[in-house]
């Protein structure tokens, strides 16, 4: 079970690594890249960066390096940002989990049966005015005199 505080130092990596990935990292192998969520040792020291990237694998591969390549600054960013003896070191991971939810997806619509079709219209009962008609005059609202 995890502190307290190693949740927020965990919160506070997500909040500045998403922030500077997005605003200040100029690497064009860096695209479209999501921080998920981060993982922090108990003694602060290190930090798994979990991160979802949109496209291929060549793409996601490509933006795994440039990520590494960047951990250095986003530390700088970080050491900024908490004040902890140690600035975790960061090591980001490629979370599959979007990727296994598509898969998922797929395989349950190929097992399970298509839908039934919906009901007709005519099938539906709707009243006619003329019916709402006969139950009697319609109360008008209070004040509408």
């Amino acid at each position: 079970m995890s502190s307290r505080r190693v949740l927020k130092v965990a919160e506070a990596v997500r909040e500045v690594v998403s922030m500077a990935i997005l605003t200040e990292l100029r690497d064009p192998r860096i695209r479209d890249v999501t921080v998920t969520y981060v993982e922090v040792s108990s003694d602060l020291r290190h930090a798994k960066v979990h991160v979802s990237v949109m496209g291929d694998e060549q793409q996601q591969n490509l933006s795994m390096r440039g990520l590494q390549n960047a951990a250095g600054f986003l530390q700088q960013k970080i050491a900024r940002r908490i004040e902890t003896r140690y600035t975790p070191k960061l090591v980001f991971k490629l979370d599959q989990g979007v990727k296994h939810s598509i898969e998922v997806s797929r395989l349950l619509s190929e097992l399970l049966p298509p839908p039934e079709p919906a009901a007709p219209d005519d099938e539906l009962v709707i009243p006619d005015d003329e019916s709402a008609e006969q139950d009697g005059p319609a109360e008008s609202p209070p004040g509408a005199e």
